[in-house]
């Protein structure tokens, strides 16, 4: 949308928001860094994350900023990878749709989610027009019911979205009604904050994997707020639950690390591992360090780190010229 677009949102000057796209390559270092070289390029955006999975070939970026630079830095991302990554000889553990597969906005502070839904149509359409590319809109940005859930949308990966894209009820809602030949699809969305959690089973067995996952997964009958799938990571012959957390005051980690566990222990597997891809709310770790002590009186106010942050910070609002205050901290 032009800059005077009455339907274009209206942030407020101290607004912020997130966004954590997915990009399709995890293994060239050298793709991995031009396409963090382009985000940086872009402007006034922070880098908070950078996280590359070889087995998985996929790279998930988290982006913080003002909503016009976190905009400028996702059209420069999506310009780098369309230039680079080629759909048609990629392979990884995770499903995907694009060489963006997956850009998600989560307003921060400032700004509502009804902001970021115009937000996200504006980019979406912005990507349509600039590179040729399909583009669905999902989660609170969706145009349609059945569109909501990502792993719908993403369902048939690149290699069957030609088929899928046929259909009316998958015609996409911004750009052309073919796949791009080599970018493929791309979904832009806006969601809750998301924690995305990964458990290794000691086991190469991927059946096991995908039946634990849908056990756990809420659209299974199993834990709220909870996605899940199985993959195998190929390098490590590593069989893989990974899962996304769409709310951890719901469902904590502990309570999902265990269930997988326990269906693990009951086929005679261990668990060998787990990660936090991204970066996961402070609030979420104390819950679990909480549980895995069997702390009473555990909560943020007894974390040393927090407690200074808050002191310093109130001190420096009292006095700027203190010592860490003023206008150049």
């Amino acid at each position: 949308m032009p800059p005077g677009d009455p339907g274009a949102p209206r942030f407020s000057p101290s607004a912020l928001i997130e966004s954590v796209p997915n990009f399709s390559d995890g293994r060239r270092r050298d793709v991995i860094d031009a396409v963090l070289g382009a985000v940086r390029g872009s402007g006034p955006v922070v880098v908070l994350d950078a996280s590359s999975d070889a087995d998985h070939n996929r790279t998930v970026l988290t982006l913080a900023g003002a909503p016009a630079a976190v905009r400028a830095a996702l059209l420069a991302l999506v310009e780098a990878c369309v230039e680079r990554i080629d759909l048609r000889s990629h392979r990884g553990g995770h499903p995907r749709m694009g060489a963006v597969d997956v850009i998600p906005l989560v307003p921060i502070r400032g700004a509502t989610m009804q902001d970021c839904v115009t937000l996200a149509r504006d980019i979406g359409a912005d990507i349509a027009s600039r590179h040729d590319l399909p583009v669905y809109l999902y989660e609170k940005a969706a145009t349609a019911l059945h569109r909501r859930n990502l792993a719908e949308i993403r369902k048939g990966e690149f290699e069957r979205f030609p088929e899928k894209m046929r259909d009316p009820l998958w015609k996409p809602d911004f750009g052309p009604t073919r796949v791009h030949p080599t970018a493929g699809c791309v979904a832009v969305g806006v969601r809750e904050f998301l924690i995305a959690y990964n458990i290794n089973l000691a086991s190469s067995d991927l059946d096991l994997a995908k039946a634990i996952a849908r056990l756990i997964r809420e659209s299974g009958g199993g834990l709220p707020c909870v996605k899940a799938m199985g993959v195998m990571l190929q390098d490590r012959r590593t069989a893989q639950v990974s899962i996304n957390m769409t709310d951890f005051r719901t469902t904590p980690l502990h309570v999902v690390f265990e269930k997988v566990r326990e269906e693990a222990a009951r086929h005679g597997v261990e668990v060998s591992g787990s990660e936090i891809v991204g970066l996961v709310p402070f609030d979420a770790l104390v819950d679990t360090a909480r549980h895995a002590l069997k702390l009473e009186d555990l909560d943020a106010s007894k974390v040393f780190e927090r407690r200074l942050d808050e002191a310093l910070a109130a001190d420096s609002a009292r006095d700027p010229s203190a010592p860490g205050g003023g206008a150049g901290r």
